[in-house]
């Protein structure tokens, strides 16, 4: 969703509240592309403080679902959120690109709702998803989930130093 934000760039100090809709089904990251299942709209208080400067706080919450990373089983997360950002819109691309001020959500005059949250959600990503604690995961070898049934994968682990031995044993026995 794009606020237009020039009426409140009218007079310094005026405060404007907004109820957002979220309007992303997906969540794209570079750990892949996952699934927002449960969104509530966004709520957006923004000030015009003074010369150009806004203030805005945001409040959402979204569940996301992310598959664990040891067994691949869908698990829901949920983010609060809850955050501010000073926007100088009298700062020049340049100056912005100097001090690595990144605003992909402010184009000119419209503030993208969807840009402001997705850069709260990448910076809140959970490192690592479980979907409990102990979960097994699956087997390296035949691909079974640990969790629901047991593999007779030979799961001996060989010393790779006596790998030559190894070699030499199997290229002379005796049938």
């Amino acid at each position: 969703m794009q606020i237009h934000l020039s009426e409140l760039l009218t007079v310094d100090g005026k405060t404007k509240q907004y109820e957002a809709v979220l309007d992303m089904d997906k969540f794209h990251s570079r750990a892949g592309e996952f699934s927002i299942i449960e969104k509530e709209p966004v709520f957006l208080t923004i000030t015009h403080t003074k010369n150009r400067k806004l203030m805005i706080e945001c409040k959402c919450r979204c569940v996301v679902e992310f598959p664990c990373d040891r067994c691949l089983k869908p698990v829901k997360h949920s983010f609060e959120l809850d955050f501010e950002r000073e926007v100088d819109l009298e700062v020049t691309e340049e100056e912005r690109l100097e001090a690595l001020d990144e605003q992909p959500y402010i184009n000119g005059y419209d503030l993208d709702v969807d840009q402001l949250v997705y850069g709260e959600l990448i910076v809140n990503m959970p490192m690592k998803v479980l979907c409990s604690e102990n979960c097994k995961g699956i087997c390296n070898r035949c691909g079974v989930n640990l969790n629901f049934e047991s593999c007779h994968c030979d799961d001996t682990e060989l010393d790779p130093r006596m790998s030559v031995i190894r070699d030499i044993f199997n290229n002379f026995k005796e049938v």
